[in-house]
């Protein structure tokens, strides 16, 4: 160990502390000149501190993050609250009077709780945290009187959310003289380099403007981007009092870039041969990036953190016992040494460390019921925004956002076992939180504004409430024959069929209402068509509910036999679904209407954009519209497996099959009608994610297929989405836009198309060449099974536009030239900007359509055909689940939709939008191995990457229904085995 690289020593206090995201924090010593220098990770300890025992080594803050949301752990929250805490006292972090005051007041509140006159003064003569503090006192205490209720995690997160608005949080000032020799500051911080005079910043070079940075002897210099805009000469000059001093700081802004602006460690330079010039110094250790990506994956062990009062004990003589599980408190001083104290701080978070891991106790007795709660003790949370996809390549975090109360299992003795995420607590003028902006936030994009994709908060925290074998003994209470699961699929599915009507007769026609943007006309047959359907289909769910309720034996438990059956609930229903035929046909003239409206008024457009972004309309609003027409599919699939599992005998079999014919008749009678709504719906669904076409909806045009291909160009291969229709092949980009829509940038008429095969002409895996009568071009697949559907695709096209005349070529508004390779000029901020592309990607708050298919194949580098889409409409399933990630012990009891190759997570069937979602395009789906130690029945595995989820069935038939439906989504399917696929579901 004596030659142990700095590294080791390092994580050997971060892994004492449980600190997951160290990587925030640095070793700093005072070398051989009493220099502050920090802890070179490469390097051997032996060479960097000569005399060990005479070195006091401090465990500090390295790396300030934009915002403190990106903190996904409550422990590091903590100890960048420490840091604020000890830079005020020693006057590094300076402010006016009120901000000073109030962040002591939240630091106050974590300390000794709620406000008490008495106690306050009190506690403020013992404890100084700032020189000059009595004249603040009366401020302090006014400011600490209006946090009653916070929790001390809650303070931790009000002191982050303050100090980071200051203009010297996380600055550390290095003195210098600019070439008029004049004294200045210099500083460094996630955006770049700054410049101070005094306390007062003069200037800032971005990152984005500096090309290099270097030192030569006492000179400091700063190479900047060219800009004509600029009168900054090309090279900065500063002059430091030494050439250590200059060195020093150059390290420190070279570790500063790398960590915020790389997306992974750089590697190594090889040794030169004969001599080196330079330093050889780089940044050791993860990014920014591969911290949050690190954390929101799961791939570290969750150790519970509870963070309390740290001071409250000494102050208050407390009646009251502390429960068991809440035994061990983290003293507040366990990193960071204050005021007189010799003690450093890493031989304090030493002896203190392992009281910020929670006990045994704590954690076995919270293993059932672990769930992330916000920092605000009484306030529960419910609904969320729905996550949705993640740009996986891009560094996608997530967020939760909450509006009402929830119920869970109460906190006890006044603490929190889950750590809290908050990521937007707005501060009101006395400086307390306005509870109504709460967010969770284990996993947020670098700007902490932006919720982007993949990863849900739902889906990706371990220690959500857990649910243990109790859920076993109540499954054998219930039935177990498999005509029951295919009635309770009936329920449950019904349940999902009312929630969607109602986003259309209750959620947008309140909002209608509220909004004078409808014609009345449009009104009258959107929700005259609607409300009769919603009226029935509720009395048909509790129908079926009271007869799953008899066969379970949950009422008139005495009755046997008679009510164990399911087929003449749905023959009386269906029967009397046919006369509302009437309004099924109306669906169509619904759709083009509504489209119609949208296009001809832009207030209109806009109230059904905005609609769209709320919680309750998690898919398209003209997705609601086909529910209707897809619903009776349902019925029809649903009778065919029971009739399928009954025997003739059976008591239940006549009416079972007598329901299956008359949903039958109904299904292929509005067949055709459906088909072409879907097209059409798909068309317009298309055209909102596309910029540069005008034209998109025509008669006569379909849909085939869309997805992303490498286009081989002077530049190389750059990914591209492509849209195959019967007509034509559009080929796109996404753009960097607040809208985040695809940029058309060509298209090729599929008239007089040739396609063939060229991986050994280019050189290029997968390779297709497309000749069209004015154009070619050459794209590439991501694997050899997507290379084959686009070909049996674009052939069949081909094909089709041969045999009819099709539609006029010009189709195309403002499109680039196509012998101009795309993306000429916007390639290079393309790949520069990907981090921030990501970060707007998917956000729900604002009017971007980043949460579509076509997104979600574009960040999974996969396809989607029209047959999908139709496979996908049958293949919907509603149930509960039990959920495991790959680094938790318990099962969490999940309530789940899945629709549109998407399973949406709720808490109940009762709530009226999803907390989360995950899409699984792209997904492995899977049985687990031996070595995973599952040891559970009816069990599936998830897979992408490296995100696994366990997912668990209540019996053998809902078991194999969720592998069905969800197998549709992983496995795209060929045209021609999805159209074998289809028979046995003909209309």
């Amino acid at each position: 160990m004596q030659r142990a690289p700095g590294k080791v020593l390092h994580d050997a206090v971060c892994n004492h502390l449980n600190l997951v995201e160290g990587d925030y924090f640095g070793l700093e010593f005072p070398d051989h000149k009493k220099m502050m220098v920090w802890l070179d990770l490469l390097k051997p300890v032996t060479k960097q501190i000569r005399r060990p025992k005479h070195v006091v080594v401090k465990f500090v803050v390295k790396f300030f993050p934009p915002d403190h949301a990106q903190l996904q752990e409550e422990l590091t929250r903590y100890l960048f609250a420490l840091q604020v805490k000890q830079d005020l006292a020693q006057g590094r972090l300076t402010c006016n009077d009120t901000s000073t005051a109030l962040l002591i007041s939240h630091i106050v509140q974590s300390e000794i709780g709620d406000f008490d006159e008495t106690i306050d003064r009190e506690h403020l003569a013992k404890s100084k945290y700032i020189p000059q503090q009595e004249a603040l006192e009366d401020k302090i205490m006014e400011f600490h009187r209006s946090h009653t209720g916070q929790t001390p995690a809650e303070s931790d997160f009000q002191l982050l959310e303050i100090a980071r608005r200051l203009e010297m949080y996380g600055i550390r000032l290095h003195p210098a003289k600019d070439r008029e020799g004049t004294k200045i500051n210099l500083a460094v911080a996630n955006t770049g380099i700054l410049v101070f005079q005094g306390h007062t910043k003069i200037n800032a070079f971005n990152w984005a403007k500096v090309r290099k940075l270097s030192f030569k002897r006492k000179r400091f210099l700063i190479k900047l981007r060219p800009d004509v805009n600029s009168s900054f000469q090309d090279t900065l000059e500063f002059l430091m009092a030494s050439r250590d001093f200059c060195k020093s700081f150059w390290k420190i802004c070279v570790e500063h870039h790398a960590f915020f602006r790389l997306f992974e460690e750089p590697k190594p330079k090889p040794k030169p041969v004969l001599f080196s010039r330079g330093s050889s110094f780089r940044f050791s250790g993860r990014t920014q990036k591969q911290v949050l990506d690190y954390v929101k994956e799961g791939g570290h062990k969750k150790v519970q953190f509870e963070r309390k009062h740290s001071k409250i004990q000494s102050i208050r003589s407390l009646t009251a016992q502390p429960s068991e599980q809440h035994t061990e408190v983290p003293k507040q001083s366990s990193s960071f040494a204050y005021g007189d104290d010799s003690d450093s701080a890493a031989v304090q978070s030493c002896r203190q460390g392992k009281e910020m891991k929670a006990s045994p106790k704590d954690t076995g007795q919270h293993k059932s019921h672990s769930l992330k709660k916000s920092p605000k003790e009484g306030k529960k949370v419910d609904g969320a925004v729905v996550s949705t996809v993640e740009e996986e390549e891009e560094a996608a975090k997530d967020r939760m956002q909450q509006n009402r109360p929830q119920s869970q299992q109460p906190s006890t003795a006044g603490s929190l076992t889950g750590s809290p995420h908050l990521s937007e607590l707005s501060i009101n003028s006395q400086g307390g939180p306005s509870v109504a902006n709460m967010s969770l936030s284990p996993n947020l994009s670098p700007d902490a504004k932006q919720p982007s994709p993949l990863i849900s908060p739902l889906l990706n925290d371990p220690s959500c409430i857990r649910t243990d074998d109790e859920e076993e003994v109540k499954r054998k209470r219930f039935p177990t024959e498999k005509a029951y699961f295919i009635a309770k699929e009936a329920a449950t599915t019904e349940r999902t069929y009312l929630k969607d009507l109602e986003v259309i007769t209750s959620w947008f026609q309140s909002a209608v209402s509220q909004e004078d943007c409808m014609p009345e006309t449009l009104k009258n047959l959107i929700f005259s068509n609607f409300e009769p359907l919603h009226k029935f289909h509720a009395g048909f769910l509790k129908e079926i509910e009271q007869r799953l309720a008899l066969w379970e034996g949950r009422s008139n438990a005495h009755i046997k036999g008679d009510y164990q059956r399911i087929g003449d609930v749905m023959l009386k229903n269906i029967q009397s679904m046919k006369q509302l035929t009437i309004h099924l046909w109306k669906h169509n003239e619904i759709l083009v209407e509504l489209e119609n409206g949208i296009k001809n008024s832009r207030k209109l457009e806009t109230f059904c954009r905005d609609f769209e972004l709320q919680k309750v309309c998690y898919l398209p609003l003209n997705t609601f519209l086909l529910r209707p027409l897809h619903r009776l599919m349902h019925y029809k699939q649903i009778m065919e497996r029971l009739c399928k599992h009954y025997p003739p005998s059976h008591i239940d079999f006549r009416d079972s099959r007598a329901a299956l014919a008359e949903v039958s008749e109904m299904v292929a009678q509005l067949h055709g009608n459906m088909i072409k709504m879907e097209n059409f719906q798909k068309l317009h669904e298309l055209k909102k994610d596309l910029i540069g076409i005008d034209n998109l909806v025509i008669p006569g045009r379909e849909f085939i297929r869309l997805g992303s291909l490498s286009k081989l160009s002077g530049k190389g291969l750059q990914q591209r989405m492509f849209f195959l229709f019967n007509d034509i092949l559009l080929y796109t980009s996404r753009g960097l836009t607040a809208s985040n829509q695809f940029k058309v940038h060509g298209h090729l008429p599929l008239y007089g198309m040739t396609i063939e095969e060229s991986e050994e002409e280019w050189g290029v895996p997968h390779c297709l060449t497309l000749r069209g009568q004015h154009q070619s071009i050459v794209v590439a697949a991501s694997t050899r099974s997507e290379m084959d559907k686009w070909t049996e695709d674009i052939q069949m096209a081909i094909d089709l536009a041969e045999k009819s005349s099709g539609p006029a070529p010009e189709l195309l508004a403002s499109s680039p030239p196509d012998n101009k390779s795309p993306d000429e000029t916007t390639v290079d901020q393309e790949s520069e900007d990907d981090l921030s592309a990501s970060r707007t990607s998917l956000e729900r708050q604002s009017p971007h359509r980043g949460n579509t298919t076509v997104h979600v194949c574009w960040h999974r580098n996969t396809s989607v055909s029209m047959i999908d889409f139709s496979i996908a409409v049958e293949n919907q399933l509603s149930g509960n689940l039990l959920r495991k990630f790959k680094n938790s012990n318990g099962w969490q009891k999940l309530w789940v939709v899945f629709t549109n190759f998407c399973m949406f997570f709720y808490k109940s069937h009762q709530d009226n939008h999803p907390l989360a979602s995950l899409p699984l395009l792209g997904y492995s789906l899977t049985i687990p191995s031996e070595s995973e130690n599952i040891h559970k029945d009816y069990v599936f595995k998830l897979h992408f990457k490296s995100h696994v989820y366990y997912f668990r069935a209540e019996s053998e038939y809902t078991f194999e229904r969720w592998m069905e439906v969800i197998r549709s989504a992983t496995s795209s399917a060929s045209r021609t085995r999805a159209l074998s696929h289809k028979e046995p579901h003909a209309y």
